[in-house]
């Protein structure tokens, strides 16, 4: 386990099935976290038989001390859309995709007693809590929901909606693949690379160079998605002090997390969940 590590297993025990939050976790009524393999694939859409799935969410919604009824989650698409989640959305997506919040790679509520849900496998979970306004956000970044800055996107929403302060948001980078293991063609750096530019106005940082590193092969480069999500909450309004960030690699821990590049794409996929009981 890594020092300072902010997702760390529940029972202290590599065969526990949930990762905690634990600084969240300790707030009234939060709770926050990720789920490994040892859960099992939490996702409809991989082909699994969907009871076993089910049940997969239920033993890890009533291990949290939770209700199923209020598992609520998503049709993640890859975008950088918003979902503001009210009581008309209290459980949709639990036991059936077509009933799921759609075409959404975000979503944020100041409802108590919904337990929002995310899935990944290689992707950067993204957790956003303002203990000010009691408002949560949940999203999900691949390299394409990076680049179009969901995390700004989300926000930007929960200031919008619930006036939330950037300054007074906690936020968290739960694991993702490492830069160790996504090597990106030109693909994917021909948006990377403007974004960048972006965000420094034209002038180059140090940071940079931790978010592209050249590979080997020529126009291939690691990318690091935690810390150019993590340079997206900055630019938000987000204080460096108030994000945590996960050093678990799902590609490098395949005993531990399902990897979507590592195992060739077929494979389960990990749960975020954040919510807020009613006190």
């Amino acid at each position: 386990m890594w020092i300072l590590e902010p997702f760390q297993l529940r029972l202290e025990d590599e065969e526990s099935p949930l990762l905690l939050l634990h600084s969240w976790c300790e707030r009234d009524g939060v709770t926050a976290g990720f789920t490994t393999r040892q859960a099992h694939n939490t996702a409809l859409h991989v082909g699994d038989d969907p009871n076993a799935v089910i049940q997969s969410r239920i033993q890890v919604t009533e291990e949290l001390g939770w209700k199923f009824e209020a598992f609520t989650c998503a049709e993640q698409v890859h975008s950088n859309e918003v979902h503001v989640v009210t009581s008309e959305d209290y459980g949709r997506g639990r036991l059936h995709r077509d009933n799921a919040i759609q075409s959404m790679d975000a979503l944020i509520t100041n409802e108590s007693d919904v337990l929002l849900a995310m899935y990944f496998a290689d992707c950067v979970p993204l957790y956003f809590y303002d203990p000010v306004t009691e408002s949560l956000g949940l999203a999900h970044a691949g390299w394409k929901g990076t680049v179009t800055e969901i995390a700004v996107k989300t926000v930007e929403k929960l200031q919008a909606v619930y006036g939330a302060k950037p300054e007074n948001v906690l936020a968290a980078i739960g694991p993702s693949i490492g830069s160790c293991c996504y090597e990106v063609d030109q693909n994917v750096l021909q948006h990377v690379l403007p974004l960048l530019g972006k965000l420094r106005n034209g002038n180059s940082s140090h940071e940079d160079a931790r978010i592209v590193k050249p590979a080997q092969s020529e126009g291939r480069a690691y990318l690091d998605l935690k810390h150019l999500n993590r340079e997206l909450m900055i630019k938000a309004g987000i204080l460096p002090s108030h994000i945590e960030m996960s050093s678990w690699c799902t590609s490098c821990r395949t005993d531990l997390f399902f990897s979507h590049r590592k195992e060739n794409g077929v494979t389960g996929r990990m749960m975020s969940w954040l919510g807020r009981k009613s006190r």
